[in-house]
């Protein structure tokens, strides 16, 4: 099971878990597999204490951060606009329904003085004090979402010694990739959660691995068991790129209604929505986001304008969804389809263990059908 890759970056398994969870992160990596920790929205101060609260735990074991780089957005050919000016653009017919929608479900306001956490920031610019900040760590690997590294962080993890990745949802952004310099392509599926293409891991995953060979392919997206694992590595990647199947574990951060609403979820409870991020992201499909995607109610603006809008009302849902049930009907997450087999609450380790027999008793059945 030991790929070339995983062989290179030091793994016991080719499993990079996807994660905003430092606690997922590091208990991944204890396990043999590379945590990989989202950093989108952490300030340069907080997230130089989660990557050191990382380092402390997993001793010598590697793991690695990813990031939000999205080329096209609002203002990216500014480098990025300024809170007034990104405020300045937000149509009060989207305020007013937001205000409407959580009236409605009777969600209460935020009590006291309530911090809302760091701006979603876009733009290679505005994240430069963070990469600059994650190379200072001992990462493994450093992974771009939504858009191609730019050159200067390629150099940097040259510099470094660390790999640089970027996901892809098509042949051509693969192929981007590559010509950029990375040194891993991350081919994900429609079934993914998160930002996420439309076409199938089974499909992209071997036209990726033939268009940018001899660059390692991470196959991502529906892949939660040993079987998926297995049929990852048969279709030419050199490991798997998880992310929602943490999400119900033990050390996960996941929010109680949320987690809740995961383990009773079925494979079609799932949506590609504008709602939270302004770019088509898979989530749990809820109120939120049939309010949204409902033609009578006016669509989810682009990226970053979205997430601006809706930080508030998010943070309102999330601190009250526990006991107010309007707000609960309204709470969702970012999720694959694979949610309809997490229904059970189990520890990193024991996903990581359960993954890797299931990969043994699958290539052992495979094994005996060609000897038959």
């Amino acid at each position: 099971m030991r790929s070339q890759l995983a062989q290179e970056m030091g793994l016991e398994f080719p499993i990079f878990a996807f994660t905003h969870c430092r606690d997922v992160a590091a208990a991944v990596s204890k396990a043999g597999g590379l945590g990989v920790l989202g950093v989108a929205g952490h300030s340069p101060k907080g997230l130089g204490a989660e990557l050191e609260w990382i380092e402390k735990e997993v001793g010598d074991k590697p793991y690695g951060v990813d990031l939000l780089l999205p080329s096209k957005f609002v203002g990216s050919d500014k480098g990025g606009l300024s809170g007034e000016e990104l405020d300045a653009k937000i149509p009060e017919t989207h305020r007013k329904f937001l205000d409407d929608l959580l009236r409605e479900f009777e969600v209460p306001e935020l009590q006291g003085d309530v911090q809302l956490g760091d701006e979603f920031a876009v733009g290679y610019e505005r994240q430069r004090e963070v990469i600059e900040l994650v190379f200072e760590h001992p990462i493994a690997l450093i992974a771009s979402a939504l858009g191609p590294p730019p050159a200067w962080m390629i150099e940097m993890g040259k510099e470094k010694g660390v790999k640089v990745a970027a996901l892809a949802g098509t042949v051509e952004h693969a192929r981007r990739h590559v010509e950029a310099g990375v040194d891993i392509v991350v081919a994900q599926g429609y079934e993914a959660g998160g930002h996420t293409g439309t076409v199938s891991t089974m499909v992209l995953v071997p036209e990726v691995v033939d268009a940018v060979h001899p660059i390692p392919v991470l196959a991502a997206g529906g892949i939660g068991n040993g079987r998926q694992l297995t049929a990852a590595l048969a279709l030419g990647a050199q490991g798997v790129w998880c992310g929602s199947v943490w999400l119900t574990t033990e050390e996960a951060e996941t929010h109680p209604v949320v987690k809740e609403k995961f383990l009773h979820a079925g494979s079609s409870d799932t949506v590609r929505s504008r709602s939270l991020t302004g770019k088509p992201a898979r989530q749990l499909r809820s109120a939120w986001t049939d309010a949204w995607e409902d033609p009578a109610n006016p669509e989810p603006l682009p990226m970053p304008l979205q997430p601006r809008l809706v930080r508030e009302a998010q943070a309102r849902i999330q601190r009250t969804s526990h006991k107010n049930p309007g707000a609960a009907q309204l709470a969702n997450y970012f999720v694959g389809q694979v949610v309809g087999s997490m229904n059970q609450v189990k520890s990193v380790r024991s996903v990581i263990e359960e993954m890797v027999s299931e990969y043994a008793d699958t290539m052992s059945r495979l094994d005996d059908w060609a000897d038959a």
